[in-house]
């Protein structure tokens, strides 16, 4: 209809083959407006003899829909499609499919940055602890596409997501922090414990502020049972360390500290009985 309607090239004579209408449509892969546009574009810089008729060619269809613009609405649907479709390939340990994702947000044009930002998100909420080089390598892969950019970058993209697809997987990181963001949202009034604050005036250090805190440098253990968090929240755990990669020696370190600490924390005292 838009060949022959006078909204469209009604006005004058369009000859194209109707294989190449259906390359056309196989291109929109069912969006009308993603199939206009690259006929509009092959008819404007198709073949016009002398009399003013139009022929569009395999070569001209070809240039014209190799024209990234026309593969991919950056603020469409199919942008958070295609970056949900990377992320879950490399959580999935897929990294065929992690490279093919990337490649197809790639060649449609979208911004390498972009790409390697969303790496770095990655590289802590699914690796994390279990292999912390990874927000090395997912920073060092977004220093690289801020230099080089496209298309040099593409292989460090792709150097960076097949690193994340193969690395052991742990998400403590964040599940730690929705669940201290849940607990600091609701309880945004509470008080930082007196043995954590700084006394740079006399009046805060007759408030008692700092009294009892200890240097953990000046231990011989580096360690000490001060109370960090608040009193409505002692004893909450956030950080819950997995078995994978490297988060297992994390895992036990952090066992060693608790031991430590259950061991040298103060007794709990008994309740005033003339009270």
């Amino acid at each position: 209809r838009a060949l022959t309607d006078e909204r469209g090239f009604g006005g004058q004579v369009v000859h194209i083959a109707p294989n190449l209408l259906e390359s056309i449509a196989v291109f929109a892969n069912g969006d009308a407006r993603t199939a206009l546009m690259p006929l509009d574009m092959v008819v404007l810089n198709g073949d016009m003899d002398a009399s003013g008729e139009t022929t569009v060619t395999e070569e001209t269809l070809a240039q014209c829909t190799s024209r990234r613009p026309l593969l991919y609405d950056k603020n469409g649907e199919e942008h958070y499609n295609l970056i949900s479709a990377l992320h879950k390939s490399m959580r999935n340990s897929d990294p065929d499919a992690a490279v093919y994702w990337l490649a197809r947000m790639l060649e449609a044009g979208e911004d390498p940055l972009y790409v390697a930002r969303r790496l770095i998100r990655f590289a802590s909420e699914d690796v994390g602890m279990a292999d912390s080089r990874a927000l090395e390598i997912a920073t060092a892969c977004y220093q690289a596409c801020h230099f080089i950019g496209m298309p040099e970058c593409s292989v460090t993209l792709t150097h960076c997501v097949v690193y994340l697809s193969l690395a052991p997987k742990s998400n403590a990181l964040y599940k730690a922090y929705e669940a201290a963001k849940r607990d600091a949202q609701n309880m945004l009034a509470e008080p930082v414990p007196l043995v954590s604050r700084n006394a740079p005036t006399r009046l805060m250090k007759d408030l008692h502020y700092g009294e009892g805190y200890v240097y953990a440098h000046d231990t011989e253990e580096k360690l000490t049972s001060m109370q960090c968090l608040p009193d409505s929240l002692l004893g909450r755990t956030y950080y819950r360390p997995t078995q994978q990669g490297s988060e297992a020696r994390a895992a036990q370190r952090l066992e060693q500290i608790q031991a430590w600490k259950r061991a040298h924390s103060p007794a709990p005292q008994e309740p005033d009985k003339k009270s």
